[in-house]
């Protein structure tokens, strides 16, 4: 077996019992906040699996509420995760589900606040790594470990061209991309995984391209 790094050996620095149970739960609602781009005011928190049988245990709800809160893996504040969550004004509920997904750790996160809804849906792969598979609908694989542009926009012809070339004219360098959509001709959502941070004003150039409806990143 390859190892990449020593913290492929080791794990995250993590608060918790568990690197799948717990440092994976606090990625993946770390993520999912990254994603809605602010802080929700409240969220419905979906466990599946393994999640679902053993997240009082594991300590897999504190994890993901602390993560919602942008606590990170190894933040102290995650063991009272509830507690900031009530003088944040994060109203939350956690909802275990009988039913099972493709993978056991996996979790679901719908969340919003006055003005917007989005739903997150995320699995804890082991030694605290994630992968989203699902964003509002839309099936895809995003893991976190590299700076992420996310790109709404109509399924037209030229609308990923675009956005490349736009890309490369700020010497962005792509390293991974996937294009999903729900239904042919309507909304589709572009995921482009680079290799270093966006600055705000290239997604700014990027959100007036034809087509584009809404840009938002997640940077490492």
């Amino acid at each position: 077996m390859k190892f990449t790094s020593v913290f492929d050996i080791i794990g995250p620095v993590m608060i918790g019992p568990s690197s799948s149970h717990t440092a994976g739960a606090a990625r993946i609602g770390r993520v999912a906040r990254d994603l809605f781009g602010k802080k929700p005011t409240w969220a419905k928190i979906h466990l599946y699996g393994s999640f679902a049988e053993t997240y009082k245990g594991h300590g897999t709800d504190v994890a993901i509420v602390g993560g919602l809160l942008d606590f990170d893996t190894f933040d102290e504040r995650i063991k009272t995760s509830f507690e900031h969550a009530k003088n944040a004004g994060l109203e939350f509920e956690i909802i275990p589900e009988e039913a099972n997904k493709e993978h056991p750790n996996t979790a679901r996160i719908v969340m919003g606040d006055d003005t917007t809804e989005m739903s997150v849906e995320g699995i804890s792969i082991g030694g605290g790594k994630i992968e989203i598979s699902e964003v509002n609908g839309f099936k895809l694989r995003l893991t976190g470990g590299l700076p992420t542009i996310l790109v709404v926009h109509d399924d037209r012809a030229g609308c990923i061209a675009n956005v490349a070339n736009s890309l490369a004219m700020h010497h962005v360098n792509i390293g991974h991309m996937e294009v999903s959509r729900i239904e042919r001709g309507q909304t589709a959502l572009m995921v482009i995984e680079v290799d270093q941070n966006i600055d705000d004003r290239i997604l700014h150039q990027i959100s007036l391209i034809p087509n584009i409806t809404k840009v938002s990143k997640i940077n490492n």
